[in-house]
């Protein structure tokens, strides 16, 4: 007789902690009785056909109370279901759904409630209430891992990095062609050569700052372009690149649900977040060939581009003044830029400057950007679905010794 696994995340429209939430769910149907709560099931991005999925319709509320009183009722719900469904298992995907997991326990469950991004350990309030409550804390990262440890004394942790269908991405790539607003080559005949990036209109992406190191790069290298897939209306970028004179340049992809048409059109990703968990779409980029350049965020472009994960030497020398990129072994890291919104094109800052420098470098220097082109599609084989089920069967494991 299977384990009785509940998954629990807020919505499953397009995101980085709702892919894995359905694909968790795929991969171990053989292994597990599954079944995903949702508070709402609006704007569903995923295939979702033949997933047992409970719609427990309450969702966002505005104002603190009513945000309040809606985890109280989301809580009964939950536990409600809890007792009537009886799972071994409870793994919930990102804040809301950890607040809901953590009070709705019965004791009869194990809670396993996953942190998917660092801003998630700064909240402290929060983090003691979930270390009071969790069986486990599920982190996305290794820095993510110790910081619960280290800060809080806190060690029912593991980590279980974001997974990832190489094969089945690169198939997808090649079944369609983008519509982009470019051809192969520009008015003057020069070849286009195309940065890519992903993420939702969000501050903490930095995508103010990627337009202004994308502009750099353009007015050095008229060819290039740059395709920005997410969701959201990106009305301060697209008014941004206005300004700095790219906006025939840049193609605001919009949502995807199947961006690799898009992905595979670059040769570089660029990664200007100020904060993550891991990033998937930097993984997705670099298992279709794209070369990697990464601002050196909380949490996982240090894991996913050095060996070591370990990158300590360039914050070293960011203090020391002296450092400002690190050439991985399957990529390149900046430090992380200012987290103040500056959507001014007369003013780019230094380290704009810096990293339009390095991609720049790639682009004019064909054997450095095929190596880490190659480097990037070797190191993505190391986020497998196959290393993920792994994992998460021996923790399951030895959670069940301890029912």
């Amino acid at each position: 007789m299977k384990k009785k696994l509940m998954l629990i995340s807020p919505m499953l429209h397009q995101g980085g902690f709702e892919r894995v939430c359905i694909t968790t769910a795929r991969l171990l149907e053989p292994h597990f009785d599954i079944t995903i709560v949702i508070f709402n099931s609006a704007n569903i991005a995923y295939d979702v056909e033949g997933l047992h999925i409970i719609d427990i319709q309450m969702g966002v509320k505005k104002g603190t109370l009513q945000k309040l009183w809606n985890i109280v009722k989301r809580s009964r719900k939950v536990r409600g279901l809890k007792k009537q469904m009886k799972p071994d298992i409870v793994y919930s995907f990102g804040p809301s759904a950890n607040m809901v997991n953590a009070f709705s326990k019965t004791g009869k469950e194990k809670v396993w409630l996953g942190l998917r991004n660092y801003t998630d350990v700064e909240e402290k309030l929060k983090i003691k209430l979930f270390t009071r409550r969790a069986d486990l804390m599920v982190c996305c990262s290794q820095t993510i891992e110790r910081e619960l440890e280290d800060r809080y004394h806190f060690h029912k942790t593991a980590t279980l990095y974001n997974l990832y269908d190489v094969k089945a991405i690169q198939e997808k790539a090649k079944q369609h062609e983008p519509d982009l607003p470019w051809g192969d080559y520009d008015a003057q005949g020069r070849k286009i050569r195309c940065m890519v990036s992903m993420g939702r209109d969000d501050d903490m992406k930095g995508f103010w700052h990627m337009l202004k190191i994308f502009s750099l790069v353009h007015e050095k290298m008229p060819e290039a372009r740059l395709i920005l897939m997410g969701a959201g209306s990106f009305a301060y970028y697209k008014k941004l690149a206005e300004d700095l004179n790219i906006a025939d340049a840049i193609y605001f992809a919009g949502m995807q649900r199947e961006p690799y048409q898009y992905l595979k059109k670059g040769e570089i990703y660029l990664l200007t977040s100020l904060n993550e968990g891991f990033p998937n779409a930097l993984v997705e980029g670099m298992s279709l060939g794209l070369a990697a350049v990464s601002t050196n965020c909380m949490t996982g472009p240090a894991e996913i581009l050095l060996e070591d994960g370990n990158s300590s030497f360039l914050e070293k020398q960011e203090q020391e003044g002296k450092g400002s990129v690190i050439y991985g072994e399957y990529g390149i890291l900046v430090p992380v830029m200012s987290k103040e919104r500056n959507l001014d094109a007369g003013q780019i800052l230094p380290e704009e400057r810096n990293m339009a420098g390095i991609v720049l470098e790639l682009f004019e220097d064909d054997k450095k950007l095929k190596a880490y082109q190659d480097a990037a599609m070797e190191r993505a084989q190391c986020f497998t679905y196959e290393k993920y089920v792994e994992k998460f069967l021996r923790l399951a494991g030895e959670e069940a010794e301890s029912l």
